[in-house]
C-alpha cells in the first residue's frame, strides 16, 4: 500500500535516485547532468524554507515518487502561484501514485496559501504527465514548440493551471501584502 507524507532528510538518497533517473532516460525534465545529494538536498531546503510542501509516496518502506511546489517565478509577487513537480521511480508508473502524490501535493499547496499551481510539462509527448494533470483538474493554457533539445532533439513545453483555494476571487490575506 501506498502512503504520502512529507519528505525527510533520510528520504534524499531515493529522491536523488529518482530524478537521476529521469535526467538520464526522460524528457519531463531538461536538466542533463544528474545533480548530487547535495544538490538535491539545497533544492529540497529552498522550497521547505518557503513552507511549501516536499512530498514522498512510500511503497513497503521504500520511496516511490516525490512531488514539491515551486513558486512559478523567484519574484515576491509570484509567492501565489506555484509550479508543481512530479517525479516516480519508472516501477511506480501507471499505478495512482502521480495522481495520489498531485491531489495531497494540491490540498497542502492551498493551506500554504498557493492560489495557482502551474505544471510545465517537458516534451508534449510525455501523456502521463499531461493525463495526470488533466485528471486532477488541470486547463491546458499553450505550448512552446521545440524549446528544449535533449536526447538529440527538440522538445516542446507543455503550459497547465489550476486554481486551487480560492483561487483569483479574492485577494490574499492583508498580512501577505
Amino acid at each position: 500500500m501506498t502512503t504520502l507524507r512529507p519528505s525527510e532528510d533520510r528520504d534524499l538518497p531515493a529522491i536523488t535516485a529518482i530524478y537521476r533517473h529521469h535526467v538520464l532516460h526522460g524528457t519531463g525534465t531538461f536538466e542533463t547532468d544528474p545533480p548530487s545529494e547535495a544538490d538535491m538536498a539545497a533544492r529540497r531546503a529552498d522550497v521547505l524554507g518557503k513552507a511549501l510542501p516536499y512530498l514522498v509516496a512510500e511503497d513497503g518502506g521504500q520511496v516511490v515518487g516525490f512531488a514539491y511546489c515551486q513558486w512559478f517565478k523567484p519574484r515576491p509577487a509570484y509567492r501565489f502561484s506555484a509550479e508543481d513537480s512530479i517525479y516516480l521511480h519508472p516501477d511506480a508508473a501507471g499505478k495512482g501514485v502521480g495522481k495520489a502524490l498531485l491531489a495531497e501535493l494540491e490540498r497542502q499547496a492551498t493551506a500554504a496559501g498557493i492560489r495557482k499551481l502551474i505544471a510545465v510539462i517537458g516534451d508534449s509527448g510525455n501523456l502521463g504527465s499531461v493525463g495526470v494533470h488533466r485528471a486532477c483538474g488541470f486547463n491546458p493554457v499553450g505550448t512552446f514548440k521545440s524549446c528544449g533539445w535533449k536526447f538529440g532533439r527538440w522538445l516542446d513545453v507543455v503550459l497547465m493551471e489550476k486554481f486551487i483555494g480560492e483561487g483569483d476571487t479574492t485577494p490574499p490575506d492583508a498580512a501577505a501584502g
